[in-house]
């Protein structure tokens, strides 16, 4: 009876274990999940990297001081604005085309777009007028603050394009997409 007993147990064992063992590689076979190798081919890759659309690496948070005349034989207006503005900039990978990438083995070269200023934006709640004055016979220029708002917005998208935001931009996203590649199976990734 005790050997019936330890027949039908290392039976069942076997069976449990033959039967997780089935499930564990069907179950990954129908997610897709095998450790099988992944091969790619330069559309596939053109079409995966061009789902990021706008890659934007690099935001760089500025201030400036901009102060705008309207002087006329009769009086002045002027305006001083504390401007916060904001710069973002990366790279437009829609614009990535399938001749941009060459694929060989596990190495793959990619030619990217030129990295650039993707927004440009005034923080509204930081940024503040610090005078506006009207001169006695001149009327009220709404349009002054706004003409001030723009020159600060164009004046801080200078600046960080001085500044090197585009060159960051590019290094960033050469850093990210190197990531990403390396994630998808590429032992080498290139850029030129």
């Amino acid at each position: 009876m005790r050997k019936l007993r330890d027949f039908i147990f290392v039976l069942s064992a076997v069976v449990l274990v033959t039967l997780a063992v089935y499930l564990t590689f069907t179950v990954a076979h129908w997610a897709g999940r095998g450790a099988g190798l992944h091969l790619w081919n330069t559309t596939s890759v053109v079409h995966e990297v061009q789902a990021l659309s706008d890659l934007v690496t690099v935001k760089y948070v500025m201030e400036k001081v901009v102060m705008l005349e309207d002087v006329k034989w009769y009086g002045e207006n002027h305006v001083l604005l504390l401007a916060h503005g904001v710069v973002k900039a990366g790279i437009d990978l829609k614009r990535l085309q399938p001749e941009d990438v060459s694929i060989a083995d596990k190495k793959i070269s990619l030619k990217l777009p030129v990295s650039q200023i993707t927004d440009a934006y005034l923080d509204d709640k930081a940024s503040q007028v610090i005078d506006h004055t009207t001169g006695l016979l001149r009327s009220f220029d709404k349009d002054l603050e706004q003409v001030a708002r723009q020159n600060a917005v164009d004046d801080i998208a200078r600046a960080a394009r001085k500044g090197g935001i585009l060159d960051d931009a590019d290094k960033r996203a050469k850093a990210e997409l190197a990531s990403l590649l390396k994630r998808a199976g590429f032992e080498q990734v290139e850029f030129q």
